[in-house]
Formats: structure tokens, sequence, C-alpha cells
């Protein structure tokens, strides 16, 4: 039986103003990045569910016991408010379950969690994503700072490899490609940090309780992942091997 992967995230509306002289208009696309990292998964034997930003904030889990069904949790790109602002707490006042909170546990209880970065992603832009302030903070392998953490490098910058030989890594190629920005956090005591990118990790690896997690703090998508990345021979490897890892009994 194939193991089960939820992805939230990665899904964008963008609302677009067009000024042409005295008059104006508008217009509103939906779009998503998730699509190459689905295929590297479920190329790889995985059972992917997407939930995009605006699905995920009605229907992520509220459970430990319904996380339980899926043997990782990736988040790429996704604040932790679309999890902590259910539209009954924000719009009605109800208190919700603390979906952040819940992730922890189930982490802890066993489950595995790889965080990708992103705009919304770590600290984020503006700080807005703010996972070092949740209980996620307490399962991730790196940490978060308190200020937007956005690594812009336009010019191309290339992580390199600390722990060669770390499982994750074992069937991907040696000659990375460049990215173009990146989310910078801290080491975390106790964590592995497997790549860097520049004096920052880029990779790394935590046992919390009975689970795993992840962070690769660098971007599955355009634009911070290039077409050199995305459209690499070790793109499928690497998220393969470090999904593998994470979930391995």
């Amino acid at each position: 039986m194939s193991k089960k992967i939820l992805l939230a995230g990665e899904s964008w509306h963008s609302y677009t103003v067009h000024v042409k002289g005295f008059d104006a208009f508008y217009t509103n696309v939906y779009e998503e990045g998730a699509d190459r990292l689905i295929k590297a998964l479920s190329d790889s034997g995985y059972e992917v569910t997407f939930m995009p930003n605006h699905v995920a904030a009605l229907r992520f889990p509220f459970l430990v016991s319904e996380l339980a069904e899926y043997d990782c949790v990736i988040l790429s790109d996704i604040g932790s408010n679309t999890l902590l602002l259910h539209p009954d707490t924000f719009a009605r006042s109800k208190a919700m379950p603390n979906r952040c909170q819940v992730i922890r546990d189930y982490v802890h209880g066993g489950g595995s969690l790889l965080m990708v970065g992103g705009y919304m992603a770590f600290s984020g832009i503006d700080a807005k994503a703010k996972y070092g302030r949740t209980a996620l903070s307490e399962v991730l392998p790196v940490t978060c700072l308190d200020t937007d953490d956005l690594m812009e490098h336009p010019e191309g910058i290339t992580p390199k490899a600390v722990a060669a030989d770390h499982p994750a890594l074992r069937d991907v190629p040696a000659d990375w490609p460049h990215f173009l920005g990146y989310n910078r956090v801290l080491p975390r005591e106790g964590a592995d940090t497997v790549m860097t990118i520049g004096p920052d990790p880029f990779l790394a690896f935590g046992a919390y309780g009975k689970g795993r997690s992840a962070a690769f703090t660098s971007d599955c998508a355009p634009h911070w992942g290039p077409p050199e990345f995305v459209n690499w021979a070790g793109y499928t490897p690497l998220f393969k091997g470090i999904v593998d890892y994470l979930t391995q009994g």
C-alpha cells in the first residue's frame, strides 16, 4: 500500500489593476505551484492529497487522529494564519482547535513534517508567516527569525552539502543548480543540518518524540526555484529521498 502525503499551500490569487489612460479595468487569476512536486512524489510511489491555501483554511485536519491517516504532512508557502484563523474563529469568534498544535502533536506521535520555503514559510515576508511564534516551532529542525527572513539572490546561489552521505541525498546528483533565494533560518541544537546555502541551513532534519521533520528553505517551484532546479535530474530523487527518510519505519 502506498504511503499518503498531505500537501498544503502552493496556491494564490492575483488581482491586477490595468490603467489605460482615463480608464481602468481589473483581472483576477488563480494559480497553483504544486504540479512539479506532486508529480515527483507520485512518480516515487506516494499518494498525494493536495489542499490549496483556500481549501486548507477550511479543511485542513483539526484532529491528530485525522492527520494520522497521512504518513507525511508537507507545508509549502502557507502562512500560519491560514491554519490558525478558521473563518468560524475570525468572523464568528468561535473557539476552534489550534492546527499548529495539532501538527506538533502529530509529529510527536510518530508523524512526519516537511516545511518547504517561500514567501509564506518559516518567518516569511514581513514576518507574516510567523511559524516561530507557533507550536509548530517545537518540531521544526531550524529556528525561525522574528523578522522578515527573505534572502533574494537574483544572481543565483548554490547550496552546499555538509553531510553528502545522508540517506536523503543518496540518489541526488552532486552538481546542484542555483536558486534565486531562500528563507533565512538558524541552526537548531540537536537537529542535523545536511546542506547550507550561504551561511544558513538549506536542508535540515530533526527527530521529535516518535516522529521526524525536515526543513527545505528554498522553493519547490518558481520564482526561487528556477527552471534549472525544477527541470533538474535530481529534483525527483531529492524530494523522494527527503520523504523516504522522514517516513521510514
